[in-house]
């Protein structure tokens, strides 16, 4: 069952064109990174999703229209911003006592629980806490909420590499259960590599690359290609070239990995790696099957 699905998916502020006829299936239980550059259009979509601006095309979550049922839908969503959004006068305490008066499916309980793990305090005021214990705040009490879908804009944004670790396990080991649903946007795509079943690259309004990991580890073969053998790798068109320390390196897209293996060293590329590809104006457009032409379903 689908819990996002979009067909023709556009949204235009004047003249600027930020999603450009988008097709999108998520389906529940998955965790979708939605990677691209500025102004590529991924909070215009996550906006979309979250019913917070209006838009043209077809849009469904969670059998919903975001905009027109945005009500009902937020019963069944939560979302952590790039930004904190809790009051800076607010004690802990408070906000817990807020979100058990206002919320349905908040277990305050598990809220405490969660907060255990921390040092911080009920008596603490948002002030009063860094940027790294507001995210863990604001993730505990999302975490608490019964939700079927999390959205997560840039969530460790500032954050040291302790914070952002510790806010990925507790993401994982807490919360995701194989139900619930994760959209992440995220420019530190090396920490989500491990995390993700589904990638989706947006660029300009558009889809570029849409596929599971699993699909990536198949797919895409990186070779760091002997000297010798340049020649005959550029024959095979790969989608990418580019220079490392001296040495070529090389991307392709359904080309057999054996093949590949007696030409030099083969890897699967990690997301990053194909980001940049993806998005390199040196990409090969020669090929329909190029990522940069590729859209597909996350499944």
């Amino acid at each position: 069952m689908a819990c996002i699905e979009a067909r023709g998916l556009r949204k235009a502020f004047g003249k600027t064109i930020a999603l450009d006829g988008i097709d999108l299936r998520v389906e529940e239980g998955r965790i979708l990174g939605l990677i691209g550059p500025n102004g590529a259009g991924k909070t215009t979509a996550l906006n979309a999703i979250l019913g917070l601006t209006p838009y043209q095309g077809e849009l469904r979550v969670l059998g919903r229209d975001p905009w027109n049922e945005r009500e009902l839908l937020m019963r069944d969503v939560c979302f952590i911003a790039d930004v904190a959004v809790l009051p800076r006068w607010m004690r802990v305490s408070q906000a817990l006592e807020f979100l058990a008066g206002v919320h349905p499916r908040f277990d305050r309980a598990k809220a405490e629980g969660f907060l255990e793990k921390t040092t911080i305090k009920h008596t603490h005021k948002v002030r009063e806490l860094s940027k790294g214990m507001v995210t863990q705040l604001h993730l505990a009490l999302v975490m608490a909420i019964d939700a079927r879908l999390l959205v997560l804009d840039e969530p460790t944004i500032g954050l040291d590499i302790l914070y952002r670790k510790q806010f990925y396990d507790s993401l994982l080991n807490d919360y995701f259960d194989g139900t619930r649903t994760i959209v992440v946007t995220t420019h530190q795509v090396e920490e989500v590599q491990n995390v993700l079943t589904d990638l989706t690259f947006i660029n300009r309004g558009r889809i570029v690359l849409n596929c599971s990991m699993d699909e990536l580890e198949w797919r895409y073969t990186e070779l760091i290609v002997r000297p010798e053998n340049l020649d005959a790798a550029r024959v095979l068109h790969p989608v990418n070239e580019r220079q490392f320390f001296g040495r070529t390196i090389l991307l392709f897209d359904h080309v057999n990995r054996q093949q590949l293996a007696a030409l030099g060293d083969v890897r699967t590329p990690s997301i990053s790696d194909l980001f940049v590809a993806v998005m390199s104006p040196s990409s090969s457009p020669s090929s329909s099957d190029s990522p940069r032409n590729v859209q597909g379903v996350a499944r």
